[in-house]
């Protein structure tokens, strides 16, 4: 399920290129994509994304290409082609249970490990579900990058 109604309750600035909220979160469309210096070809490659749906924070955009930064804050320039808006996060604690409704005492379907990506289906105020190794179900939404506590899908 995309997320295709994306409401902010803080303020947020707009893209120039895109009139999106910026910033905003997308995932890596590729099973690699190249995180330049720059936003064109000829500047250097700092690093790589071997992730194919890694979660990333677009903080800026210029022509074609978006400036983005991972769960530990590093970042650079990728083309907006490698980008998708399909919506993932990184389990950000060690044993994050899934449970089989949003509520605290639910049964546990799964547990998934520190920085496993999930696809991001849906969220509550406090609960998100997630569907990660055919693992569907409910987690704490503050336990999650790549979700903001502000954000309502609608």
């Amino acid at each position: 399920m995309l997320c295709t109604s994306l409401a902010l309750a803080q303020n947020y600035t707009r893209g120039p290129v895109t009139n999106l909220p910026i910033p905003r979160f997308v995932s890596l469309k590729a099973s690699e994509g190249n995180i330049r210096r720059g936003p064109s070809l000829s500047h250097r490659i700092d690093w790589v994304l071997k992730h194919r749906n890694m979660p990333l924070q677009v903080i800026a955009e210029y022509g074609h290409w978006r400036k983005v930064q991972d769960f530990e804050g590093a970042g650079g320039w990728i083309h907006y082609s490698l980008l998708s808006g399909t919506r993932s996060i990184l389990v950000q604690v060690d044993m994050l249970d899934v449970l089989n409704r949003p509520k605290p005492n639910a049964q546990i379907q799964a547990r998934l490990e520190r920085n496993v990506v999930a696809r991001l289906n849906t969220c509550t105020k406090e609960w998100c579900e997630i569907t990660a190794d055919g693992h569907k179900g409910w987690v704490n939404r503050k336990l999650l990058w790549g979700v903001t506590l502000e954000e309502k899908f609608e």
